[in-house]
Parts: structure tokens; C-alpha cells; sequence
């Protein structure tokens, strides 16, 4: 057994220490260690994207970064998408959408389309499929998801409107 190591990240905004194995992985970690059981595990090889989870804001499949590697980083993962039990715009567009089924590949789909949306309010289509690439799906094909953030994406911006007619 391997000597475990201390590490101290931001986790959905909350600030935690935990130890984990040299050899586990992000994932590992987040499902086993912190209890964060949104990130699934699909492939293991970084090819599905039903892992993924922000790093400083940056999209990465979290079976394909080691645990020590979070020290320091402030890391979303899909539980980090709602506020005190309140789904997020995104989330709900997935729900009015039917974007998912299985449910596997979601969570990997949200937190790609956070990461776009967070970068560019105003996708394209184009935009959103380039964005998801990385993410595979086996049941509902993606129309549907495409959809979904592109909803999210308006309902955003125009809450944002809202708030600046508000002033």
C-alpha cells in the first residue's frame, strides 16, 4: 500500500483536504474519497467524457489527472452546477429538453457545455457540437443535448439583459 498524500483544493467552491493514493486518479478520488459520485466513470482512457470536470475553469477528463494533482486547483465538478439545491439554467434545459436518458454521459456533457457557455454566451451550433466533441453518448444521439444548451445559452444571456434593464 502507498503512502497517502495530503491535498488541499477548492471543490465546488468549498475548500477541502483530503488523502488519496499517488496512483488515484481524479476521478477515483472524487467518487471514493469525497463522496462526489456525479463523474462517471465511462472509459478510463479520457475518451468518453463522462468524467469531465472543470480545473480552473478548463474542461479536463478527470480519469485522466491523478488525484495529487488537484492540490491547489479549484476544481467544478457536476454537483458544483446547482445552487443550494436549485438546478442551474443548464441543468433544467437538459430536463425540458429530455437531453439525456442513461444519465452516464451527462454530467460529462453539462460540465462541457458550462465550460463553453462560461467562454462564449453566444454559441453557435457549430460551436456547441465543436464544444461536446469530446463527449460520447450511447443512447439519445445529440440533437437534443445541442438543443438543450443552446436554450440555456438565450435563457442565460437574457436573464442577463433582464438584470441590466433592472438598473
Amino acid at each position: 500500500m502507498s503512502k497517502k498524500t495530503l491535498v488541499e483544493a477548492t471543490i465546488n467552491g468549498e475548500t477541502v483536504e483530503f488523502l488519496c493514493e499517488p496512483r488515484q486518479s481524479l476521478l477515483e478520488t472524487l467518487r471514493d474519497v469525497l463522496e462526489l459520485t456525479g463523474s462517471k466513470e465511462g472509459c478510463l482512457t479520457g475518451d468518453c467524457g463522462a468524467c469531465t470536470v472543470l480545473v480552473e475553469g478548463r474542461p479536463v477528463c478527470s480519469c485522466l489527472m491523478l488525484g495529487v494533482e488537484a492540490q491547489g486547483k479549484n476544481i467544478t465538478t457536476v454537483e458544483g452546477l446547482a445552487t443550494n439545491g436549485v438546478l442551474s439554467v443548464l441543468q433544467n434545459k437538459f430536463l425540458e429538453h429530455a437531453a439525456l436518458q442513461c444519465g452516464i454521459c451527462t454530467p460529462g456533457f453539462l460540465i462541457s457545455a458550462k465550460s463553453l457557455l462560461d467562454r462564449n454566451p453566444k454559441p453557435t451550433e457549430h460551436d456547441v457540437r465543436y464544444a461536446l466533441a469530446g463527449n460520447l453518448c450511447r443512447c439519445t444521439g445529440y440533437d437534443k443535448i445541442v438543443k438543450a444548451v443552446l436554450d440555456a445559452a438565450a435563457a442565460i444571456r437574457s436573464q442577463g439583459e433582464g438584470k441590466a434593464a433592472a438598473r
